[in-house]
C-alpha cells in the first residue's frame, strides 16, 4: 500500500514549478523545417509562460525531445526533491544521444534546477515511457520497456522491480497492446494512454476496421477495461478519437495522436492536426478529464513530421525544482 510522506512520482496535474523545452536548432533533424518548427515551439513557449516559468535548453544537443532526456523527479513532504537522471540512448540506439544524455548534469551543475541529483545512468528509461497517478501506480507498455537495446538482459520482472525501487512505486501496470505506425519510441505510453484525476484513463481508440491500428487498439481497450485501481475499482475510461491518417512526403504514415497533451497549472495544451471535427472531439473529451482547466489546442502537424508531438517536446517539474 502507498505510504504517505514517502518519496513518490507526482501526477502531471499536480502543481508545477515550470516546464523544460529543449530548443530546435540547425544541427538537429529539424534543420529542413527549422522555421516551421521554431514557430511551433514559440507558441508552446508562449502558452507555458502565461502560466508558469519556462526552462529553455540550447545547444549542444542532439535533438529536442525533452520528455525523454529530462530529469524524472520524485517529491516528498519533508525532504528535497530527487532529480533522477536515467540513461537516454536514442530510443534503443536508433539515434545519437550523447549530447542529450549530458543535459541533466549540465542543468544541475549550473544551478538551473534544484534538488538531490540521483545517478541512474546505468538504466535506460524515457519520461514518455511511464505515467504516474501520484499514488504509487506506474503505467507503462511492454513493447517499449522490453524492446531491444534498452535494458537487456534484464527480464520483465527485473525491470519492474527496478521501476518500483527507483520510482518509489507500489505497483507497475503493463499495457501489452497498441502501437502507432511511425512511432520511433517502440510504443511510449504517452502516445496511447494517459492518466487523469479521479482514476481516469484517456486512451486512443480506433473505430475503423480497415485501419492498420484497429486490432491492436481494440485489444488495448479490452485490457484497459480489465484494469483495477489499487483500491480494486475499475478505471473511468475516456476514449480519444484516432486522427485520420497523415502522411509525409514519402508516403509514410505519421504518428498523430491527441493523447500527447501536456498538463500545466490551470490549463492543458493539446495537439491538433487540422482535422477540425476530430480535433474538437478530442479536446472536448480531454476537457471532461480535466474540469476547471483551460483546454488550449496547438497545431502539431510539424512536430509529427519528426515522429513526436507536444508532450514529447516538454517536461514538467513539480514545485521546488525551478526557482
Amino acid at each position: 500500500m502507498f505510504i504517505q510522506n514517502a518519496y513518490r512520482l507526482p501526477a502531471e496535474w499536480e502543481p508545477q514549478s515550470g516546464v523544460q523545452l529543449t530548443w530546435p536548432h540547425a544541427h538537429t533533424d529539424w534543420a529542413p523545417m527549422l522555421r516551421e518548427v521554431t514557430a511551433t515551439y514559440e507558441e508552446m513557449a508562449r502558452q507555458i509562460r502565461q502560466r508558469e516559468p519556462l526552462l529553455v535548453v540550447g545547444p549542444p544537443t542532439n535533438d529536442t525531445w525533452a520528455r525523454d532526456h529530462a530529469f524524472i523527479t520524485l517529491t516528498a513532504d519533508d525532504a528535497p526533491p530527487r532529480l533522477l537522471d536515467f540513461c537516454f540512448n536514442g530510443w534503443g540506439e536508433k539515434f545519437p544521444a550523447e549530447l542529450d544524455n549530458a543535459i541533466n548534469r549540465r542543468l544541475y551543475d549550473d544551478g538551473s534546477v534544484s534538488g538531490e541529483y540521483v545517478d541512474h545512468l546505468d538504466f535506460v528509461l524515457e519520461g514518455g515511457a511511464i505515467e504516474s497517478d501520484g499514488r504509487g501506480t506506474i503505467f507503462t507498455t511492454s513493447c517499449c520497456l522490453l524492446a531491444p537495446h534498452r535494458n537487456q538482459p534484464l527480464s520483465k520482472a527485473q525491470i519492474e522491480q527496478r521501476l518500483k525501487e527507483y520510482l518509489c512505486a507500489d505497483r507497475v501496470v503493463w499495457i501489452d497492446h497498441g502501437h502507432l505506425t511511425g512511432d520511433d519510441t517502440d510504443g511510449h505510453i504517452d502516445t496511447l494512454v494517459r492518466i487523469a484525476p479521479n482514476d481516469t484513463l484517456l486512451y486512443i481508440r480506433c473505430d475503423d476496421p480497415d485501419d492498420e491500428h484497429y486490432a491492436g487498439l481494440q485489444l488495448m481497450e479490452e485490457q484497459l477495461r480489465s484494469f483495477r485501481t489499487i483500491d480494486g475499482q475499475p478505471y473511468r475510461l475516456l476514449p480519444l478519437p484516432l486522427p485520420r491518417p497523415i502522411y509525409d512526403e514519402e508516403g509514410q504514415r505519421l504518428p498523430a495522436t491527441h493523447a500527447n497533451f501536456l498538463v500545466l497549472n490551470g490549463a492543458v495544451l493539446c495537439p491538433t492536426y487540422s482535422q477540425p471535427d476530430v480535433d474538437a472531439a478530442a479536446l472536448r473529451i480531454i476537457g471532461q478529464a480535466f474540469p476547471g482547466r483551460k483546454i488550449v489546442g496547438i497545431d502539431c502537424q510539424t512536430l509529427i513530421r519528426q515522429h513526436g508531438s507536444l508532450h514529447c517536446c516538454t517536461m514538467q517539474f513539480p514545485l521546488g525544482i525551478i526557482k
